[in-house]
């Protein structure tokens, strides 16, 4: 865990925190991803207990509390995102955390029949233990489902709509960003590869059930496509996916 790095990132998503309300969110798994209601990864949640990992401002919760779910659970390591995460779920029991991923804070072990993370999971220092603690968190066949950036599509620049690889995607290095959304808000990241996310999940001791390179979701087939060159764009999205999702199993 390097907590110089957490430091500087939660100063940071303090900052920019207002910038992701409801955004990135369940049923949506990303940037034009198909969504939870296309893929059905969840199945039925009535009465269930879930948990978290990156809940930002509490709109994936809220999502999971009209489906009945039990109990709401959330770690963030940003206050912003939880005092957000708390307006979002006023009227609903919850129980809510500013923490890092990858710290053990006594949360309840062999308890949730689900884990979950949208577009957090590759904020943490240390992979292996942040996998290591969800599963430890997870019943047995409990299930851990999160999405992610495509570990390549980072490299997937757009100039005037042609498509090319950017940099190495072999080199698994730390990434330093000086601003972030326009603000003065400096990150820090690790950029990984798809294969290490796998390998680690294995190592944790999951099974793997289900890894999605996602397509662009129903809901943009009417869309006209215009060239893009943003980074994260409907022309590149139907070319080359966004986001990943995967779904592993506590056995």
């Amino acid at each position: 865990m390097n907590i110089e790095m957490i430091k500087q990132n939660q100063k940071s998503w303090d900052t920019v925190a207002h910038h992701f309300n409801g955004i990135d969110a369940l049923p949506s798994y990303g940037p034009f991803t198909q969504t939870e209601d296309e893929l059905g990864l969840f199945g039925e949640m009535k009465d269930k207990k879930v948990l978290d990992i990156g809940c930002g401002s509490g709109h994936s919760l809220l999502y999971m509390a009209n489906k009945g779910v039990s109990e709401l659970w959330g770690v963030d390591f940003s206050s912003s995102q939880i005092s957000t995460a708390k307006e979002t779920l006023s009227g609903f029991e919850t129980n809510l955390f500013c923490s890092p991923m990858e710290k053990e804070i006594g949360l309840p072990k062999l308890y949730f029949d689900y884990v979950y993370s949208i577009y957090a999971i590759g904020w943490t220092t240390d992979l292996p233990a942040t996998f290591k603690l969800i599963h430890s968190y997870l019943k047995q066949e409990g299930s851990f489902i999160f999405s992610w950036d495509h570990p390549l599509y980072a490299h997937m620049t757009s100039k005037d709509g042609q498509i090319c690889l950017n940099g190495s995607y072999q080199n698994e290095e730390v990434l330093t960003y000086k601003s972030f959304k326009g603000e003065d808000a400096p990150m820090v990241i690790h950029k990984r590869k798809l294969s290490t996310y796998i390998n680690e999940l294995i190592g944790a001791g999951f099974t793997i059930d289900s890894v999605i390179e996602s397509d662009v979701s129903a809901n943009y087939h009417s869309m006209k496509e215009e060239v893009s060159d943003r980074y994260y764009s409907l022309y590149k999205a139907r070319r080359f996916p966004t986001t990943m999702i995967i779904k592993a199993i506590k056995k």
